[in-house]
């Protein structure tokens, strides 16, 4: 039996992960899908002091309390970062490492840099969509049902562990089994970037031929690939 912590990104939550989730659970494992504080069912707990480090805090916190060890660690978009912060504070419980369509910064780099855009205001805790603009941009890349349903789930993403540079020197430096899934229909984060997270850190590279989101899109085929893992 192996034990996954999945780790969702953007304007998502835990739920994100529902469908894969019972997919890994079905296959007799045992399956971790946390939201990140100020998201999802979290999001009233919006406020100053949401850091990258404080997600990877959380997430470190709920391996210790929960005698988590062996994990298989994934993350999705931002969530790589705060899957990456996490494996700095809770190396001897992390048994490998995966990036879905992940967001894997070097030290100074930014949300922003990577995927070449204008920082948010830093006057707001947090950034997305307004209730108005929902659904019709919220989730673009799946299917209509799909995204009738993830629509109303959509909640506005912490800003300050987005665009404050990281440090994740100890992660960098560190030796990992890693592994990378690029959706080549995404548009960010980049190709580049991606294939640079596995080569820097010597890990596998495979592609999807999914969106940004290919645990909502095509659940099957995620779920496969990350029994692969086990």
């Amino acid at each position: 039996m192996a034990t996954y912590v999945l780790v969702h990104g953007s304007f998502q939550g835990g739920w994100v992960w529902k469908q894969v989730a019972a997919q890994l659970r079905a296959a007799g494992h045992l399956v971790y899908h946390p939201t990140l504080d100020g998201c999802g069912e979290r999001s009233h707990a919006l406020r100053e002091g949401l850091t990258l480090d404080s997600l990877g805090q959380d997430l470190a916190g709920l391996m210790f309390y929960e005698d988590l060890n062996e994990v298989i660690l994934v993350g999705t978009s931002s969530g790589g970062m705060a899957v990456a912060r996490t494996a700095e504070l809770a190396r001897e419980r992390i048994r490998r490492l995966a990036f879905i369509d992940a967001l894997v910064p070097v030290p100074g780099e930014t949300v922003s840099t990577i995927n070449s855009r204008p920082p948010y205001d830093p006057r707001e805790l947090a950034y997305g969509f307004k209730p108005e603009e929902l659904p019709e941009k919220a989730f673009p890349d799946l299917e209509p049902a799909v995204r009738v349903w993830a629509a109303p789930r959509y909640t506005r993403h912490p800003r300050a562990p987005q665009e404050d540079p990281v440090d994740l020197r100890t992660f960098w430096s560190g030796t990992w089994q890693v592994d990378v899934l690029r959706c080549n229909q995404g548009r960010v984060p980049p190709e580049a970037h991606q294939r640079r997270t596995a080569e820097r850190l010597g890990g596998t590279y495979r592609e999807i031929d999914a969106g940004h989101l290919p645990m909502l899109s095509h659940p099957d085929e995620t779920a496969a690939y990350l029994l692969e893992l086990a």
